[in-house]
């Protein structure tokens, strides 16, 4: 099973939160998920919902500050292994495009 999670920590302060963001981030690293971050928060997979949570807690406590909102945002599709590569995919393909990253004219799509 993959379980896939939207995660958006960051301190309510004034000015740039790069540096906050970029610890919470960080504190990823010491998890068994992989990740891709975006401008407005951070795709997570991971094998089980547990690590997820222990993940995003790690990243909500990484960032410094007086207060910190934290989202978390869980797909944990318990029938199916689906990626969030897969999700993006299949949504592409209802659009008529190629996946992510495929070469136009190559035989696989890619």
């Amino acid at each position: 099973m993959t379980v896939v999670a939207f995660l958006s920590v960051a301190p309510v302060i004034e000015g740039s939160m790069a540096s906050e963001v970029a610890k919470a981030v960080a504190a990823l690293d010491d998890f068994d998920v992989s990740y891709e971050t975006t401008p407005m928060g951070t795709t997570i997979e991971a094998a089980d919902a547990a690590t997820v949570f222990a993940a995003a807690q790690a990243a909500h406590e990484a960032v410094d500050g007086d207060r910190v909102s934290t989202l978390l945002k869980i797909d944990d599709k318990r029938t199916k292994t689906t990626t969030a590569g897969e999700k993006v995919e299949a949504v592409e393909g209802h659009l008529g495009r190629p996946p992510p990253g495929a070469s136009p004219g190559s035989s696989d799509g890619r």
